[in-house]
């Protein structure tokens, strides 16, 4: 991701303590597996942000290659640490300027990530590059405009640590977005974690 520096730097700092931070929305973060596991069966993936491989370890079995990448090389050195897949490689890439060729991927996957980049048209239109025509995108993003006053209070807290949001939408505006961006969403649901985890589906749209 081609984020401002103090960004980036966010996610240097907390890479050693995300899968902690992560552990609490664990319920719905395994809802979501099983919604993935079988789009990626047998197909070669492409994950964007993936932080430290959270989701690209636990769907990578059922996937045939996953090439997870994130802008920050901290989360990669992490995710790198306990990586027993032969399957899954992990780099930092710019999901802005990816190095593959164009309709490289039968699947890919950016989650957690639309909401703190700020320009995630330019991310979705990268994606479109790389996607194969018959392709999936799996777009899973907390919605934090739907947040309950807890989720208000925590999302206050977490700007004040320097957390990069750059967009907030509901459920139903996000979901527009995406169609808004040339992509038809043809599967969601709204998973209950600490913020709602609006899970997307999408195909590219004709244009």
């Amino acid at each position: 991701m081609c984020l401002k520096r103090e960004h980036k730097n966010f996610w240097d700092r907390n890479a050693g303590r995300y899968n902690r931070f992560m552990r609490k929305d664990g319920a719905a973060y395994g809802e979501m597996y099983a919604l993935i596991q079988p789009i990626v069966r047998h197909k070669t993936v492409l994950e964007l942000a993936t932080g430290t491989g959270l989701i690209a370890k636990s769907i990578v079995n059922a996937a045939a290659h996953i090439e997870a990448t994130d802008a920050s090389a901290e989360m990669i050195a992490e995710a790198k640490r306990d990586n027993r897949s032969a399957k899954l490689h992990f780099s930092v890439q710019d999901m802005f300027r990816l190095p593959y060729a164009d309709k490289s991927f039968d699947v890919v996957i950016v989650s957690n990530a639309l909401h703190i980049v700020p320009q995630p048209e330019k991310a979705l239109a990268e994606i479109r590059r790389v996607l194969k025509d018959d392709g999936v995108l799996i777009a899973p993003t907390f919605t934090h405009a739907g947040n309950s006053f807890s989720g208000k209070v925590r999302a206050f807290f977490m700007k004040l640590a320097g957390f990069p949001l750059h967009s907030r939408r509901t459920s139903e505006e996000y979901l527009r977005f995406l169609r808004q961006n040339s992509w038809t969403v043809r599967k969601s649901a709204v998973l209950k974690a600490s913020f709602p985890l609006t899970y997307a589906e999408c195909v590219k749209m004709e244009v």
